[in-house]
Order: structure tokens, then sequence, then C-alpha cells
């Protein structure tokens, strides 16, 4: 029996690699969840019949019923703008989970090899940390923490922390079975801390980026503690989890101009020493029937999608709109900034839900070189993703990112539903730009009335 379970282990891993494969493109996404989700099954079934189960049947099924069921629940009533920080939660539960595995396995005290012993610790510790910061990265999505905490000499404390948790960490990898359950506890404590600590000075602007670096985080630690129980679904699953969410990382730190040691060991957010350069002029408004007219006579118009689309659940009316300006002749393109929102791969979701071709979706480095020749570079929602701070004012937080080039756009239109900064609390020089008109209001109703505005021409 035990060459059949590795042999469905191993099938089911399979069946992730394939998945996540698939998912890699928009056009073959929805296979690739299916071709997962049948490999858990296989990896969850299976596992009834593992030796080292000691007929715990019942916790087993009442788990997996439960979870089960509040998933099923809470996945059928999220928004697609509640989506972040319901990611953010279950990237958390996986980091806790495999935090408890290895609780588990160091509360046994068994005799295991030191590399067995050095494994389960640092996936316990990856794990736990995974699981504090996910939940503050939920509790600020959700609007639950507003607040960035930061405090004078916060980064040594932090450090400090985790020092104490890493001579910990040796200790309980080198003593065999000798330690305590008060140091274990003492250990998962300080980790819990630890990921909450390293978690709160972060802005809500570089949730992405966090939320990517969990994602990282969990993988590995399930990876290990897979290697540690000798499972092999566990080890592959969790090695490419944590190699894409390693990657993923990368590419979002690089889409914000940030160096990875940035990403780990500073303060996201951060602004440079210095004042902001002050912005000059000011918002000047448009009509909807103005708008219409300007992107119904144009030869080429850009979209640029943001959270505020989102919020608006504007997407479809969005797509209706562009499928009457195609109707007119006018190229439509949408360009999609690889922060946008507030996870990878936010908008391109909203986009496929309302059913936007991927062959007009386009990402920051195939699209920017045509906005010198867009007539209209129409904003929805965005911000900080458009700002020319990014490129001019070297005391700006978010200077040296890569942005949209919608500024060179022969005209810029922004919906915005006021006159606010965004996300990051950051002045938007786009807004005050001399080639930049404001439309004001809810994102669909924005888009319902340039609808209603190209259909009278």
């Amino acid at each position: 029996m035990s060459f059949i379970v590795d042999a469905v282990y191993f099938i089911a891993a399979i069946l992730f690699i394939l998945g996540l494969k698939q998912m890699s493109s928009p056009v073959t996404a929805r296979r690739g969840i299916i071709w997962a989700g049948v490999g858990m099954v296989l990896a969850t079934l299976i596992t009834y019949f593992h030796s080292e189960i000691n007929h715990n049947y019942l916790w087993m099924t009442l788990a997996i019923g439960l979870g089960g069921a509040i998933a099923w629940a809470t996945g059928k009533k999220v928004a697609m703008t509640d989506m972040p920080q319901m990611i953010a939660l279950y990237n958390g539960m996986g980091g806790g989970s495999a935090a408890a595995i290895a609780a588990v396995v160091l509360m046994q005290q068994k005799e295991m090899s030191v590399t067995l012993q050095i494994l389960a610790v640092f996936g316990a510790l990856i794990g736990t940390i995974a699981f504090s910061g996910s939940m503050i990265a939920f509790a600020k999505l959700q609007g639950l923490m507003r607040k960035t905490y930061r405090f004078s000499g916060q980064q040594r404390v932090n450090l400090g922390v985790f020092l104490v948790i890493f001579i910990i960490s040796l200790y309980l990898a080198f003593s065999g079975t000798s330690y305590g359950m008060t140091i274990l506890g003492i250990f998962f404590v300080l980790a819990l801390i630890f990921g909450i600590m390293m978690t709160v000075p972060i802005g809500g602007a570089d949730m992405p980026v966090v939320i990517s670096l969990y994602n990282a985080f969990t993988g590995l630690a399930v990876g290990l503690e897979g290697y540690v129980l000798g499972n092999p679904a566990m080890m592959i699953a969790g090695i490419v989890v944590g190699s894409a969410g390693t990657l993923l990382t990368q590419l979002m730190a690089k889409a914000m101009n940030r160096p990875i040691t940035n990403v780990l060991f500073s303060n996201f957010g951060d602004a440079p020493s210095g004042d902001a350069e002050e912005v000059a002029g000011s918002m000047k408004e448009i009509d909807a029937n103005d708008v219409a007219v300007m992107m119904a006579f144009a030869e080429k118009v850009v979209i640029i999608p943001g959270y505020g689309m989102a919020v608006a659940q504007a997407q479809h009316k969005v797509w209706e709109m562009s499928k009457l300006l195609q109707d007119r002749g006018v190229a439509v393109k949408f360009a999609i900034h690889p922060v946008a929102g507030r996870m990878p791969g936010h908008m391109n979701v909203l986009l496929a839900e309302a059913g936007v071709p991927y062959d007009i979706i386009y990402d920051l480095d195939e699209i920017n070189e045509e906005f010198n020749t867009a007539d209209v570079a129409l904003v929805i929602g965005a911000n900080d993703v458009v700002n020319p701070a990014a490129r001019t004012d070297t005391n700006s937080p978010i200077y040296g990112m890569p942005i949209l080039n919608a500024d060179y756009a022969k005209h810029a239109v922004v919906i915005k539903r006021g006159k606010g900064t965004g996300f990051s609390g950051i002045e938007n020089q786009l807004f005050f730009a001399d080639n930049t008109r404001m439309l004001y209001g809810d994102g669909a109703a924005a888009v319902s009335e340039l609808i209603v505005g190209i259909k009278e021409l």
C-alpha cells in the first residue's frame, strides 16, 4: 500500500506543477486551477491510506469538512475587490499549517538526524512568520488596520528579536531531544511577534510585494516540512510555490524599483530625506459628454485600470465602452502596471472576468512606447502607477519606480471619486498637468455616462 500512496502523491505533485504552469497564462489559467485542484483532491484522499495516520479518520474528516465548508462559503461570497485580502488570509493559513506540522514534529521530540531537525526548525520559523505577517497584511487590506506603525530604532529592535529567535533556533536544531516545551513555546511566540513587527511598518501601497513575499515563505515552509515528513507531494508543491513566489517577489520589487534587500530589511514606502516637490497648477474638471466626443473621434485610446475600477466593479462597463469605440474604428488597448491594484495580476483577473480579449491587454514594457501616439489615455482609479513624480522628484517615496507614461498621451482623462491622494498618500502630478482633465465620480457611473455619450454621437 505504501507504494500506491507514494505513487499517488507523485501524480498529485505532477498535477500541481502542470497546473501552475497553466496558470502562467490567462488563456489556460482556468484549466490550470482545475488540474491543481484535482491533484489536491488526490493527495487528500490517498492520505487516508497512509501508514502513519493511526486511525485518526474522524479528526481528518472533521478538519477537511470544516475547512472546506468555510472556504466554499467565503469563496462564493467574496467580492473581486476583496480578493487580495482573501489571498493574504489563505496564504497565512498555509504558512500557519506548515508551522503547526513543525510544532507537532518538534513536540514529539523523536530522534531525527541533524539535517531533519534543522529543516523542521527552519520550516517552523518561516511558516510562523508568514502566518502572522499575512494576518497583518489582511488587516491592512481589509481596512481593520489603517495606520502604519513606526518608531525610532524599529529596525534595530526587529534585528534584536530576530537574533534571539536565531539563537533559540540553533539550540532547537542541535540539541537533539533535550529541549523543553517552554523554550519551544518561546520560539513560536517570538516568531509570531517578529512576523507582526516585520509587517506593521509597511505601507498599503507595497502590499503586492508583501503578499508575494509571504507566499514564497509559505511555499518554502511547506516544502521543508514535506521533506521532514518524507511526503513527496508536500515537497514538490512547496518547492514550486516557494520558487514561484520568490520570482514573483523579484518581479514586483523590480516593478517598484526596489532591491530585494530593501524589501526584506527596510521599511517599505519610506520617503527619502528632503521635501517633495510642490505640485504646480490645478485640477481641471471635464464633462462626460466632452470625454465621450474626445474618445469617439480618437484614433487610439489607451485605458489604464486601477484599484478604483475594482472598487466600482466597473470592468464590465469599461469593456462595453471599449467595444463601442472599436465599432467606430478606434484602436483600444489596455495598459497594466505590474503592481496595479492590491495584488499581482489583480487587474488582469478583473478584465478577464469582463471578457476583455487577452491580445489587447499589455504590460508596462509592451505599451509604454505607445503613449506618445495615443490620443487619449483614460485612467480609471489608478494613482501611483501613473504619477510622473516617480521620474522627476528625487524626494518622492516612489522616485525611480517605473510608471505608465499616461502624461505622454495627447490627452489624459482621469476618472476619480474625489480630489484626495491615492493609497500611498502621495499627490499625483499627472492630475495637475496641462493635458489632463478630471472626470469626477464613481467609476461605473462615470463610464456609464461615457457609454451614453458615445451612443448619442
